[in-house]
């Protein structure tokens, strides 16, 4: 089936079932919407593609591939039993789900900006004799147009290269792909984290290969030409330990001129923060100590009444989406509180979460009823208490 789209409402307490599974929290007043689901397909990762919105009109970028039946895992380093479901010996592509009415019914498109080249399991790539992106770009990118939108994207979780498209139609085409720079580093996984700071200004937050040539340690980049050129400005934090990484971080603007970055680590998020605009960063607490396996990436979205929402997947049991409040710029956070406990296995999460008009939050994620049925992209929408 494509494209099954369906609300179920949540109203219970907080309880334990049979299989491991729990409810929301009743205090959110969550309903849950399916956004993308097809028989035999693999739909993943809206955190490395973005989330944007313009009032109730909400944008979401995913992966959409072929499902398959669980593997061995071939990372050492990784904490799960196996990898994800998802047969990359077949083409995937990068899709888009739009809603024009705060989360409740989505539509999916393929922008012809996005697509795969035949036989690719990759969004288009112009390359070189080194399979690089060639394409450089020509900058003077309106960062401010009302209808700008902007997405990152990698081709290797370790060493890159990465690249990237933006769209001034609220993502009905996309320009680019334009490569990015490495930034003296050993490699550039990016996705998407940036942060608007004038008409052809922009803080972008990548994860850079560590020393050993892994994944796992952030940078804060900058480009003051609309994206023709870039500059590295600041390390965020240490390099973390061999068996440890750093990395999608989700950053929100406090002040003219204080940031707050969430980050994924191993086991949990972090928190680091930045008073001189990216320059200099300092840790700030540790918010989440525990999201399951192998951790899952943070989104962090400042509401319109100033308080600081932290949205993230959770890949032990009970498997599911949770999420933090903060009223003080996240000095202190809420206890933890459940979206949704009823996945069916650890491969969920990757959340991106926006505010619609009346102030009720709609993370979108990937998500699954058990662990040999297909992945697909789901929405929650809640009422932060």
């Amino acid at each position: 089936m494509k494209r099954v789209i369906g609300v179920f409402c949540v109203v219970s307490v907080l309880v334990g079932c049979a299989s491991g599974r729990v409810q929301s929290d009743a205090r959110v007043g969550a309903s849950h919407v399916v956004v993308y689901q097809e028989a035999g397909r693999y739909c993943g990762w809206p955190a490395n593609h973005g989330i944007w919105s313009w009032e109730d009109e909400i944008v979401v970028g995913f992966e959409l591939g072929y499902h398959r039946g669980i593997q061995p895992a071939v990372n050492p380093l990784s904490q799960t039993k196996d990898t994800h479901a998802i047969d990359y010996e077949r083409p995937a592509e990068h899709l888009i789900a739009r809603s024009l009415d705060g989360g409740e019914t989505w539509t999916v498109e393929r922008p012809p900006g996005l697509r795969p080249p035949p036989g690719k399991k990759v969004a288009r790539v112009p390359t070189g004799d080194a399979g690089k992106p060639t394409v450089d770009c020509p900058g003077d990118i309106d960062f401010l147009h009302p209808d700008f939108a902007m997405t990152l994207r990698m081709l290797s979780y370790h060493v890159g290269p990465s690249r990237f498209y933006y769209t001034l139609d609220r993502g009905k085409t996309w320009s680019g792909p334009f490569k990015l720079p490495n930034f003296g580093q050993k490699g550039i996984a990016a996705r998407t984290d940036y942060l608007v700071t004038g008409r052809n200004e922009m803080l972008s937050f990548l994860t850079a290969a560590k020393s050993n040539s892994k994944q796992g340690r952030i940078i804060c980049v900058r480009t003051q030409d609309g994206g023709g050129s870039w500059e590295f400005v600041s390390y965020v934090g240490p390099e973390p330990k061999v068996g440890d990484k750093a990395n999608m971080p989700s950053t929100v603007r406090l002040s003219p001129e204080s940031l707050l970055m969430a980050r994924r680590r191993v086991q949990g998020i972090d928190l680091y923060r930045s008073d001189d605009n990216g320059q200099s960063w300092r840790q700030s607490g540790y918010p989440v100590p525990e999201a399951g396996k192998n951790g899952n990436p943070p989104h962090m979205i400042r509401l319109r009444d100033g308080r600081l929402v932290l949205t993230y997947g959770y890949r032990s049991p009970p498997y599911g989406i949770r999420a933090r409040v903060s009223r003080d710029d996240g000095a202190t956070w809420s206890d933890e509180i459940i979206l949704r406990g009823d996945g069916g296995y650890w491969d969920v999460g990757y959340v991106r979460s926006v505010e619609r008009s009346d102030g009720k939050v709609v993370s979108v994620y990937y998500f699954t009823d058990a662990k040999e049925r297909e992945r697909y992209i789901s929405a929650t929408i809640w009422d932060p208490p």
